[in-house]
């Protein structure tokens, strides 16, 4: 259990770094930077939500407790809105690729963490106190 706590909240905490180098790389307009806006929303607005999202996971320890993991999963899913691998495509990816293949690690590594705690032996039904 303790393991999985420090796999999610590290990743959590990678999450936020790449996170907020993207949202100062489109502040200060340093290329690459992530656009401004897409269809369906503003970047900076939706990368202070993400932060938020990993901030809340941190602050609830990971997947020590299941507030924790939901939030996790949450951060870990608006991250691959950022660094998924539809950005295999991208034309820029010979610049964003380390932000990429970082981001995805920190979610896998925070998916496996939340797969262990939902499955974990006190979740299971069995072996606990009656």
């Amino acid at each position: 259990m303790q393991d999985q706590n420090r796999t999610s909240i590290s990743a959590l905490s990678a999450l936020i770094i790449l996170q907020l180098v993207m949202l100062s790389a489109l502040y200060a307009g340093v290329p690459p930077h992530p656009p401004q806006a897409t269809p369906l929303f503003g970047i900076a607005p939706f990368l202070g939500a993400s932060l938020s999202a990993a901030a809340a996971a941190i602050l609830l320890g990971g997947c020590s407790s299941r507030a924790g993991c939901l939030f996790s999963l949450l951060a870990a899913l608006m991250a691959l809105i950022s660094f998924g691998p539809q950005k295999y495509a991208d034309a820029q990816f010979g610049l964003i690729w380390p932000a990429v293949i970082g981001g995805q690690l920190a979610c896998l590594a925070l998916f496996g963490a939340a797969v262990s705690h939902f499955r974990g032996p006190a979740n299971s039904g069995s072996g606990g106190p009656a």
